[in-house]
């Protein structure tokens, strides 16, 4: 019997496992032969008993049912504030700490500016187009540039305001209309009643109603930002057939950009698309860049015909100015590169600030003392007989200290975005080898009892007190909700003003409790961006003039 005449009877899993542990075995052997010529070792992974497997390492214990950033924070309790994991053939740095942070993000800020190829920025990211994610090189520096000066500079969101103000009015408004439904509802149905007291009609008239606010969030969210970016509105839920159609295919983009698929963490069995993924990314990709192009032609329309005045102009017509018709911008047309980075900034900006604001509101519901707090200083601020504007953000210290503790608890990201080495570095005295991955676990960093006393409480007071000159911005390592250094997040700014103006008019505008007398559960989920793990259900109530809302 030849060789061949024995392959054939060998099942076929048989044969892929080990192909897979060859090609493991090869690995370990040339990184172990790596380490050893420079006379130095890694930081040691986790023994055997923390959970690691032959061949995918840790990567079982990273898709639940825990969330990720709680389960390399145990990690942290029992090995440290810097380890290692293996996430498949890939050698991954875990810090924990401010200090090491620091580190990486200051001293070693550009070895670590690089971004790991996944499958999803492959298919979905226009090969990696996508600047949050794109390798560092020219091109990410370019596309920076611009994002940063022309797009997310002060000048072009302050001339995007009445865009912002709009959609929350729009938005509130809404909210609004479905109380008054709602009520008058309950009204007809007391009318049905036998003989209903007075104050049992007062309560019909004047009752408060059940709403899910982790969608409403979604929203008004979503609808900011493509404003902002094509001039384009998903609708509310009265939307026609093409809102319902956008919306299905973003949440597929988002759940999809952060699937982590087993060819990320083990590259030699893409071929075998383990679960479907690549085919589902590979449709979804398809359909969204036919959405994505039919704006770009819209708005190339628009600005042939000269209708784009300055003030009007959203982020395509910009990055059109900037671009052009060129046709090679670091390997890539103008089209394409337009595309990537409007999608990027949908991508980047909706779903984290939908779920940091349901964290938000979740917390305030659970703690109705700083909710009232925060509505007293509206009132005393702005009053009951006029709206929110995005001027009076300036005088409401408390209101943002209330984003920055939900910032501190709820990050939108509790773990960075893996960042790469690209050459050999040392971090905190240990020998980190080219190609490691880091991850920044930025909620154990902002819950370290060290710099934050009774670190899993919330107290928006500390930002007016102990910690009153501590900021967001990237300064504080701290406190780092949006990371640091070269791959900080640029959409800060963007991103603190649509909360403040969405908090300030919603809790001007409304009262809000809970359904019973349990706490709201506070349970996370599983996701890029950990939402709640069950939607939001409050009850509301209007508390201004009805011609406030119209």
């Amino acid at each position: 019997m030849d060789l061949a005449d024995v392959l054939t009877t060998i099942p076929l899993p048989t044969i892929v496992l080990a192909l897979a542990s060859l090609a493991f075995l090869c690995f370990f052997v040339i990184t172990t032969t790596k380490y050893n010529k420079h006379g130095a070792s890694p930081p040691p992974p986790p023994p055997q008993a923390s959970g690691s497997w032959p061949i995918i390492g840790h990567l079982h214990l990273l898709g639940g049912p825990r969330p990720p950033h709680r389960v390399l924070g145990q990690m942290a309790d029992q090995h440290g504030p810097i380890f290692t994991i293996r996430m498949g053939v890939h050698p991954a740095l875990v810090v924990s700490s401010w200090e090491i942070a620091k580190e990486c993000l200051t001293t070693h800020d550009r070895i670590f500016a690089d971004r790991p190829a996944t499958l999803a920025m492959d298919i979905l990211g226009y090969h990696r187009s996508m600047f949050g994610f794109s390798p560092y090189g020219s091109f990410w520096r370019e596309t920076r540039k611009m994002a940063t000066l022309e797009l997310l500079s002060s000048h072009r969101l302050d001339l995007l305001q009445h865009v912002r103000e709009s959609e929350v009015r729009t938005a509130t408004k809404e909210l609004y209309a479905y109380w008054q439904a709602a009520n008058k509802e309950q009204g007809e149905n007391l009318k049905l009643a036998a003989k209903p007291s007075a104050s049992t009609a007062e309560e019909g008239r004047n009752g408060r109603v059940s709403v899910e606010m982790s969608s409403w969030f979604g929203e008004i969210s979503m609808n900011v930002i493509l404003r902002m970016i094509a001039g384009k509105s998903v609708g509310y839920l009265t939307g026609g057939a093409d809102s319902v159609k956008l919306s299905k295919l973003l949440k597929e983009f988002f759940e999809l950009t952060g699937r982590f698929v087993v060819a990320d963490g083990l590259p030699y069995l893409r071929w075998l698309d383990v679960g479907g993924f690549e085919k589902a990314m590979r449709k979804t990709a398809g359909e969204m860049d036919v959405v994505v192009e039919g704006w770009l032609r819209e708005h190339k329309a628009k600005r042939d015909s000269g209708e784009a005045a300055e003030t009007e102009k959203d982020f395509m017509d910009v990055i059109l100015d900037a671009v052009g018709e060129q046709q090679d911008i670091d390997g890539r047309d103008s089209a394409t590169f337009n595309k990537a980075t409007s999608l990027g900034f949908v991508l980047a900006a909706s779903d984290t600030t939908m779920v940091t604001m349901t964290w938000l509101l979740s917390l305030l519901v659970n703690h109705p003392d700083v909710l009232k707090t925060a509505q007293t200083e509206l009132d005393n601020h702005i009053g009951k007989q006029r709206r929110v504007q995005e001027s009076d953000l300036r005088n409401l210290d408390y209101l943002k200290a209330i984003v920055k503790e939900t910032l501190r608890l709820y990050p939108p990201g509790p773990i960075s975005l893996p960042h790469q080495s690209i050459e050999d570095c040392t971090v905190a005295g240990r020998f980190v080898s080219k190609g490691t991955r880091l991850i920044v676990n930025i909620s154990k960093i902002q819950r370290d009892p060290r710099v934050w006393p009774d670190p899993d409480e919330f107290r928006p007071d500390r930002f007016l007190t102990t910690h009153k000159d501590v900021d967001v911005r990237g300064q504080d390592f701290e406190l780092i909700p949006f990371g640091s250094g070269r791959r900080m997040c640029p959409s800060v700014n963007f991103a603190l003003r649509v909360m403040h103006l969405t908090l300030a008019t919603l809790l001007h505008g409304f009262n809000f409790e809970r359904l019973g007398s349990e706490p709201i559960d506070m349970t996370e989920g599983i996701g890029l961006t950990v939402p709640r793990a069950t939607p939001l259900d409050v009850l509301v109530s209007p508390r201004l003039p009805p011609h406030l809302y119209e």
